[in-house]
């Protein structure tokens, strides 16, 4: 159990009655003991783990595509060499121009029927595309239609994962208590990073056991089949959990006002949103919110594709390193951002977001470059010391943005709203990421190139975030308090009290 999940004592209540205070002076004053939330650690603890094990299951596809590029480039495409890493990349840029399709439909959805049930649909999509990919035939065998069912595939995929970070860290969000909400978001991240070393680390040991041409012949499918029974896990972890605090709330209140109105009228109930009247609530009413969420999110997915997609084939193709000597230096610097992942996101309770986003930001403009450079060395220990500079650089951003964009939006409108941001930036700067920098390399000849892409992209990123306001510690915008134990909903209560006196 969390040392942080025992009960407050008397001393602590009292040390923290400043942040009460605050928090008191900010709630609207028909708040009462009844409105604020008390969590319960196991339903938090469970909902956490049902989300990330569906991030991981994104993140380990997106993982054994990236660190198998190479091979997926020769099974499914014509041509040779770069020209064949080229169109794998396309291909994994493509499934990214439906991502805002899919935050389209199930955002909006999520926040009219609930987290719970949408977030089921994502992981059984999720789940059936990456195991389809395994059992595609190569282009040598159908021709053209192999690509093509590739691509098909992809888009389920892209489609599905449209809805599936804005819903996954909605719901964590929406279970977590306000003060330790960038502690249990980071568990989304870790989830990330959880998939991707599980690629990483699936995908070598095929490399090592099978051999090359084994892996060409039939040994990358292995992968993508294994994808279908995480997919089977994460549903049944899903499907057991209740909807969040926030949005039980929300409907309640909403059900009680359709009530009141239609008996005003003698009317029948009041009817729900419309799609229409949705997605005016989201792009008339929330624009600056979602344009400052797209700029977090591209500084953020260029710098975090740059590193967990683009950089193996990078090494392989561009460095020379070999694809065994890639992967361990891959695994080695995954493995070192997990073991601090949730201290940074405890961090950002305490001390904030901003700081922690402008930590990673101002790492990546100033140290990419020379993260790069060491890259040219050629050794092993160059890589993983190239790695571990841009992963502590990516380890801030991990441990705060799943806290820091769900609290950018009200509830009302806070999965669609974070789904269409989130995915619109993604889709235009983060599935593209690994194909830029491709390119840039090629066409300029300077395998320096996609340094100076992600140092741009960090600039972005510290712009936005100087445009934020700090959300650490609040309740989420539109919904009451959320806090650990009943003598914190007490303390608020009383300090509620005091100031209205």
């Amino acid at each position: 159990m969390d040392p942080e999940a025992a009960p407050p004592d008397e001393a602590a209540l009292k040390r923290h009655r400043p942040l009460y205070r605050a928090i008191a002076r900010r709630l609207n004053p028909r708040v009462r003991r009844s409105d604020i939330t008390v969590t319960d650690e196991p339903t938090v603890r469970r909902a956490t783990k049902a989300a990330a094990v569906g991030n991981a299951m994104e993140w380990f596809d997106f993982g054994i595509y990236s660190y198998l590029a190479v091979i997926i480039g020769k099974v499914f495409f014509p041509g040779a060499g770069a020209t064949q890493l080229l169109a794998s990349f396309t291909a994994f840029a493509a499934s990214f121009l439906v991502r805002p399709l899919g935050g389209l439909f199930f955002g909006p959805l999520g926040d009219r029927i609930g987290r719970k049930q949408v977030l089921a649909l994502t992981m059984i999509l999720m789940a059936a595309g990456t195991f389809a990919i395994g059992l595609i035939p190569s282009y040598a065998a159908i021709g053209v239609a192999s690509p093509l069912l590739l691509l098909v595939c992809r888009m389920v995929q892209g489609f599905s994962t449209g809805g599936e970070y804005g819903g996954a860290a909605t719901f964590i969000a929406e279970y977590a208590p306000d003060k330790r909400r960038g502690f249990f978001g980071s568990f989304l991240e870790l989830g990330t990073l959880t998939g991707y070393t599980g690629a990483a680390a699936l995908v070598l040991l095929l490399n090592t056991t099978l051999g090359e041409q084994t892996m060409l012949d039939w040994g990358w499918r292995i992968p993508f089949l294994v994808g279908g029974p995480i997919g089977v896990v994460g549903l049944y972890l899903r499907l057991k959990l209740e909807e969040t605090p926030a949005f039980r709330k929300q409907v309640e209140e909403l059900s009680h006002s359709a009530n009141a109105a239609a008996e005003a009228r003698s009317a029948p109930k009041a009817a729900e949103n419309t799609p229409k009247r949705e997605f005016s609530a989201i792009f008339a009413g929330q624009w600056q919110r979602l344009l400052l969420c797209i700029g977090l999110v591209a500084a953020y997915n260029i710098t975090d594709y740059m590193l967990l997609s683009y950089m193996p084939a990078y090494l392989t193709s561009e460095m020379g390193y070999s694809g065994a000597m890639e992967l361990v230096a891959a695994i080695i610097a995954m493995v070192a951002m997990m073991t601090v992942l949730q201290q940074i996101g405890r961090l950002s309770d305490r001390v904030g977001r901003k700081p922690i986003l402008l930590a990673g930001m101002l790492g990546f403009l100033v140290l990419t470059v020379p993260a790069f450079q060491l890259f040219r060395l050629g050794s092993f220990l160059a890589a993983v010391g190239g790695l571990l500079v841009l992963g502590a650089c990516l380890v801030c951003l991990l441990g705060t943005m799943s806290a820091t964009l769900p609290a950018l939006f009200p509830t009302k409108v806070r999965y669609g709203s974070l789904s269409i941001g989130y995915n619109v930036a993604t889709s235009i700067f983060g599935g593209t990421a690994p194909g830029v920098m491709t390119y840039l390399v090629d066409s300029t000849g300077n395998n320096l190139a996609p340094a100076f892409y992600a140092s741009g992209a960090a600039l972005l990123g510290i712009i936005a975030v100087l445009c934020m306001r700090e959300t650490a510690q609040q309740p989420l915008d539109g919904s009451p308090p959320s806090v650990s134990t009943e003598e914190e909903a007490k303390e608020l209560v009383r300090e509620q009290s005091s100031n209205q006196r």
